[in-house]
């Protein structure tokens, strides 16, 4: 039996913002849609449910999807994936020059 090494994830699982005060902008927009979607349903109906999907937009996916967005927006230049005979770890950015 042998053991494939990880795979590096592939470049389209970047859910990252330029900045992090971007990325919870974004965060805050979506929540207000689909909090403020359900919310206003008693007082204008379900038509305000169409306003929901709209947070998907402003998440990039899911709400799971925009967590993990926060988390590589923070950890830009601070920390990699480093890769070593099919063992990868994170670890402290190497500084550039």
């Amino acid at each position: 039996m042998t053991v494939k090494p990880a795979q590096s994830p592939s470049p389209g699982k970047n859910f990252a913002s330029k900045s992090v005060p971007r990325h919870l902008a974004r965060g805050a927009i979506g929540f207000g849609l689909i909090i403020g979607s359900v919310a206003l349903v008693p007082v204008a109906g379900p038509a305000t449910l169409l306003a929901a999907p709209l947070a998907l937009v402003a998440f990039r996916g899911c709400p799971t999807c925009w967590m993990a967005g926060l988390a590589q927006t923070m950890s830009r230049g601070r920390l990699e994936r480093r890769c070593v005979d099919g063992v990868c770890t994170l670890a402290e950015a190497s500084p550039s020059g």
